[in-house]
């Protein structure tokens, strides 16, 4: 097992393991720094900079994948059918990006990170970069048209002045054991939570969605899509021949015990193959001799696309988001254009 599976699996185990507990001290000095960087912004030390337009931001408190992503998209796409222009901002994973760019769906998943390329295949204007509000700016020199920022990932980066702040918990984990990074998966204090204005749970998709609760705290869903193959676009799915076959499902993501539990929810039996967040595949990664299918998430097949063959397909997954959000975030950002 690597090293990053290891910690994050003692994150999540019930009780302190040997490891966690050497990395207490870490945390502590991480809990320091994160604490002293928020006083700096809070304090007026520092000033964090205004946009021309409104800024929504999406978060969270912990590390690794929560659906900040998959909400990001779902905001973005019910604030367009609102009559909104939105842009996304992200940082891009690895932080590699000093310069501002634009991500285009044709784009390196190893050069702008694959999360920006999934923002970028729907159509909105999508940039990365290490300095967020840079890239902001760059977008909206690139398309004035738009009318909101959307900062996926942003609730840390302070430097960007924001209207409306949404945080994302996974409800399946938790908070795992509450310790800070390294021994633990918060980037800042459960006590962060106070301060959003919305906090988004991610739940099973057995639960359903608050219908116009206008409160803080909502839920949010994954609606899996009809599946897609990665070499032919009009491939349509056997889910009989799959059934009677050997499936193999891998995922590279933040949670990959989600994607495996969505996969028998859909009457699968799969032989899972986990690998770490932001994982880069290799040919040999999807060697499966016995397969009749190979599964995966939409995050692992723009990673794949370039050497997967006709056994491969991804399940692309939609957020269903409580509309009651939506509106309360459309009446922070017109009241923030209003004159």
């Amino acid at each position: 097992m690597a090293f990053s599976d290891r910690l994050v699996a003692a994150w999540y185990a019930p009780r302190l393991t040997p490891l966690t507990a050497a990395l207490l001290p870490l945390s502590l000095l991480f809990r320091a720094i994160a604490a002293i960087r928020r006083w700096v912004y809070q304090a007026g030390i520092a000033q964090s900079a205004s946009l021309a337009v409104p800024v929504v931001v999406v978060g969270s408190i912990l590390a690794g994948g929560v659906g900040k992503t998959p909400l990001t998209r779902a905001l973005a796409a019910a604030l367009a059918r609102a009559a909104w222009r939105p842009g996304i901002v992200s940082r891009g994973y690895g932080g590699s990006n000093v310069v501002p760019r634009v991500v285009t769906p044709g784009d390196d998943p190893a050069a702008v990170g694959d999360e920006p390329l999934l923002l970028a295949a729907d159509a909105f204007p999508v940039w990365i970069g290490r300095d967020r509000v840079a890239a902001a700016r760059a977008l909206l020199a690139a398309h004035p048209e738009c009318d909101v920022i959307l900062a996926d990932d942003g609730l840390q980066h302070y430097a960007l002045r924001r209207e409306f702040e949404i945080a994302v918990i996974d409800d399946a984990r938790g908070f795992g054991n509450a310790r800070m990074l390294p021994a633990g998966p918060l980037r800042e204090p459960r006590s962060r939570l106070d301060r959003v204005d919305a906090l988004v749970r991610l739940t099973t998709g057995e639960e359903a969605l608050p219908a116009g609760d206008s409160g803080r705290e909502t839920a949010m869903t994954y609606e899996p899509l009809p599946w897609r193959n990665l070499t032919q676009e009009d491939a349509i799915a056997d889910a009989a021949a799959w059934r009677a076959g050997v499936l193999h499902a891998v995922a590279g993501i933040g949670n990959p015990a989600r994607f495996f539990a969505l996969v028998r929810r859909l009457g699968f039996n799969p032989v899972c193959h986990p690998f770490p967040d932001h994982y880069r595949y290799a040919r040999a990664d999807l060697v499966f001799p016995d397969a009749t299918a190979i599964l995966m998430t939409e995050k692992d097949a723009v990673k794949c696309a370039g050497f997967a063959d006709t056994r491969c397909w991804y399940l692309p997954v939609r957020a269903r988001i409580d509309p009651a959000l939506v509106a309360r975030v459309e009446r922070t950002i017109r009241g923030r254009q209003a004159p």
